[in-house]
């Protein structure tokens, strides 16, 4: 159950910021036995993929603030968020000293899917609402909403490494998200059809 939550939280904060979680993770690996990851995931602390992962994370920082190129960069982030999310999540899980379920460990294909799916959602959640606020804001609210958004990324992987049961409160939060979200976007797609003359849609 622990594996599984910490494997969530990070796997959504992928969603956000595919290197904060990444980065965290590896790093907390190297310095101490707070997390543990098998001889498959080792590579992921290692000074080449810290390097790497921190260069990818200045890169992110900046482009993400960035007005329309931040809706470019999250077009490219599709492919990246959900598979470091779905890669997060295999590492966690597989870590002996996060949970007892040899299942989970022997069989980390599971969390690398149900990381994928978390990053998922959380991406297209991310990707969805920034062109909205961009638009309504003439572009000023893209480095603030990418600030909090970053922050966020922070907190979710803290929370995920250190207090895991906080993480059930961020994955309630993101289910009425995609809620709320969803119905926005039938609402929207109403009104244009509706100004159009095209048949209404039901809720």
């Amino acid at each position: 159950m622990i594996a599984a939550l910490t494997g969530s939280g990070l796997a959504a904060a992928a969603g956000l910021n595919a290197y904060i979680p990444f980065l965290l993770v590896a790093v907390v690996a190297r310095v101490s036995d707070v997390i543990v990851l098998p001889p498959d995931y080792a590579w992921v602390q290692s000074d080449w993929a810290i390097g790497v992962g921190g260069v990818l994370l200045f890169t992110e920082l900046v482009l993400d603030k960035i007005p329309v190129v931040d809706h470019l960069n999250d077009t490219v982030a599709t492919f990246i968020r959900p598979t470091v999310g779905g890669l997060i999540f295999s590492a966690t899980s597989s870590a002996g000293n996060l949970d007892n379920s040899q299942w989970m460990q022997h069989n980390p294909w599971v969390g690398a899917i149900l990381g994928v799916i978390v990053a998922g959602i959380t991406h297209t959640t991310k990707a969805t609402v920034r062109p909205a606020v961009n638009v309504s804001t003439a572009g000023v609210g893209a480095p603030v909403v990418s600030t909090l958004e970053d922050f966020a990324a922070v907190g979710l992987s803290l929370a995920a490494i250190f207090a895991p049961v906080l993480v059930i409160f961020f994955l309630v939060f993101l289910a009425w998200a995609v809620y709320r979200l969803v119905r926005w976007l039938l609402r929207r797609r109403r009104r244009k059809l509706a100004a159009a003359g095209g048949p209404p849609i039901s809720p």
